[in-house]
């Protein structure tokens, strides 16, 4: 059994965003089959409390959009570096202790992002102590915050595709293990929807403290199992342990 979350926009609540965790039958192994086996289980699972027409965001999804929405696939174009992946711009943007940001990432190919992801740079730099990108710097606190602001900044780019979120009831990345990592790019989707519904993805991708001052209007807040096994705050204090 394994504990998976789908991401819901609730545009009309100040949490924005609402996480719903579900005990599934988990199918291991690396194997694409085995990865549709898990989207279906959670898919399935969720359907029988009501949560019906979901999308799955990531690589392993069948559906076109849900591949395009990935964060290994979507591209945009940053003034300071060209067209780059979003996964790379995320890698490449994290400063350390002792090192970073490691901006060569970003020239990296699409078959070449796990390679980067496993840069040693990455794990011997020290402790995580921000991010840089495009000529801006970002905290990391609020957690998530980063990742989001991106992963909103890269998908206003896709305005034909944005009207089409609408149509799905909630989003899912079966790769998000919730209880090893922060970041998850459904969530950033449901997020996006949320604010694309209230008018404020302008407002909200002006700058990184634009974004912060915004999320402090509303009540957003993820469910951050790696870390506290609970519901923290959004805004903690901050902690120099590092995001994957």
């Amino acid at each position: 059994m394994a504990e998976r979350p789908i991401f819901v926009s609730t545009p009309d609540s100040d949490q924005l965003v609402k996480e719903i965790f579900f005990q599934i039958h988990w199918h291991s192994g690396f194997a694409r089959v085995q990865k549709e086996k898990n989207i279906e289980e959670l898919h399935a699972a969720a359907a029988l409390d009501g949560y019906r027409n979901l999308l799955e965001i990531s690589t392993k999804s069948k559906s076109e959009r849900g591949r395009h929405l990935s964060a290994f696939h979507m591209t945009a174009d940053a003034k300071d570096c060209g067209t780059i992946k979003l996964e790379l711009a995320f890698q490449g943007s994290k400063v350390f202790e002792r090192g970073g940001p490691f901006t060569d990432l970003y020239g990296k190919g699409e078959k070449e992002i796990g390679e980067a992801k496993r840069d040693p740079r990455l794990q011997n730099s020290g402790a995580l102590i921000g991010f840089r990108f495009d000529g801006f710097d970002f905290p990391l606190e609020p957690k998530t915050a980063f990742y989001d602001w991106l992963y909103i900044s890269f998908l206003k780019n896709f305005r034909d595709w944005a009207p089409k979120l609408h149509a799905y009831g909630g989003f899912t990345d079966v790769e998000f293990n919730p209880h090893r990592s922060i970041n998850c790019q459904a969530r950033s989707c449901a997020l996006f929807l949320s604010l694309m519904r209230r008018n404020l993805v302008d407002k909200a991708i002006e700058s990184p403290q634009a974004f912060i001052d915004l999320l402090r209007e509303f009540d957003y807040r993820p469910q951050l199992r790696a870390e506290h096994g609970g519901q923290p705050p959004l805004f903690s204090a901050p902690s120099k342990g590092t995001q994957p």
